[in-house]
């Protein structure tokens, strides 16, 4: 099949409800190995918060600290939570970024540049939402552990998390900093899924890499380090939101922008990429295991249930 055949809409003739089901699997696939990562992430964005000693010097020093204190099994703390999220988010975003891109694809030619990012923060926003409660039960889930013991919230699962925090807090707080993760996600997406599609598309109209894990992964590692250096500074708003406790009455945090302007006041501009290499190290795999994941599913679903080989074609 010539490279022309690849700009085709992806996933065509694939049901919509697989394309959903197939983002959630391919996503919570991804977390069962990048969760350790994300542990040491959300570490690193919240310690010196309020300009208080950091915990942890650099990435690797939290990750041998963990182990040291929680042991290994500490290191898939919030594994639940992460798989929930998964679940939710993913299975939403990717669904509903593939159908998009599938509807706006014309004559078999796939959407614009600016289209896919359109989409990708449509579906980005939308999946969010849907995943808030996950993520901050996972955010919650993953801080516990440095804290004294009668600090923590000692959330045994991620069911647990969400039946403590809706019976302590009320069913709002299920969706406390809805605002910034939603926010995040729209940049994630916007970054993530359109520089995929964009890199991946550019490497096979200049035919540098045949359609192949290979492209792939590079494809997936270039989106990944894009992604990181923009979503970050929301990132870590997002996190500092889901894990403030109110004290006296009164949440640490008055709201998003309070966050940033306190963070970089009391920590420096660049605090607001802390823990930039656990962050892309675990950005980057998993975008690369999600879209690994995403694609040979497409291919597997396309040849034994469809019986055609190209419908599975594309994200």
């Amino acid at each position: 099949m010539s490279e022309k055949g690849n700009n085709k809409a992806p996933t065509a003739g694939i049901p919509k409800y697989m394309k959903f089901t197939i983002g959630g699997l391919a996503g919570m696939g991804a977390t069962v190995f990048v969760q350790p990562l994300d542990l040491v992430k959300n570490r690193m964005q919240l310690s010196g918060e309020g300009g208080k000693s950091r915990q942890y010097k650099s990435s690797g020093h939290a990750l041998i600290t963990i182990l040291r204190n929680e042991g290994l099994s500490g290191i898939y703390t919030g594994l639940s939570a992460g798989l929930l999220r998964q679940a939710t988010y993913t299975t939403t975003r990717m669904g509903i970024y593939s159908s998009l891109f599938e509807k706006f694809s014309v004559d078999g030619k796939p959407p614009s540049f600016i289209r896919k990012v359109l989409i990708g923060v449509f579906a980005g926003g939308v999946g969010a939402f849907v995943g808030t409660p996950a993520e901050l039960a996972l955010i919650r889930m993953t801080a516990d552990g440095r804290l004294p013991v009668e600090q923590q919230r000692g959330y045994k699962n991620v069911v647990d998390a969400l039946r403590r925090v809706w019976a302590e807090e009320g069913f709002m707080a299920l969706f406390r900093g809805s605002g910034p993760t939603i926010g995040r996600a729209m940049v994630v997406n916007a970054s993530q899924l359109s520089s995929y599609s964009q890199v991946k598309q550019f490497f096979l109209d200049k035919n540098v890499i045949k359609d192949g894990l290979l492209l792939h992964f590079v494809s997936s590692m270039i989106s990944g380090f894009v992604t990181t250096v923009f979503s970050m500074p929301v990132d870590i708003v997002k996190t500092r939101i889901q894990n403030m406790k109110t004290i006296d009455g009164k949440p640490e945090y008055k709201g998003a922008t309070d966050v940033f302007l306190r963070t970089v006041r009391k920590e420096g501009f660049f605090s607001l990429w802390k823990g930039f290499l656990p962050y892309y190290f675990r950005l980057g795999p998993h975008t690369v295991l999600t879209f690994i994941f995403i694609e040979q599913m497409n291919k597997m679903y396309a040849t034994v249930v469809l019986k055609d080989a190209s419908a599975g074609r594309g994200l």
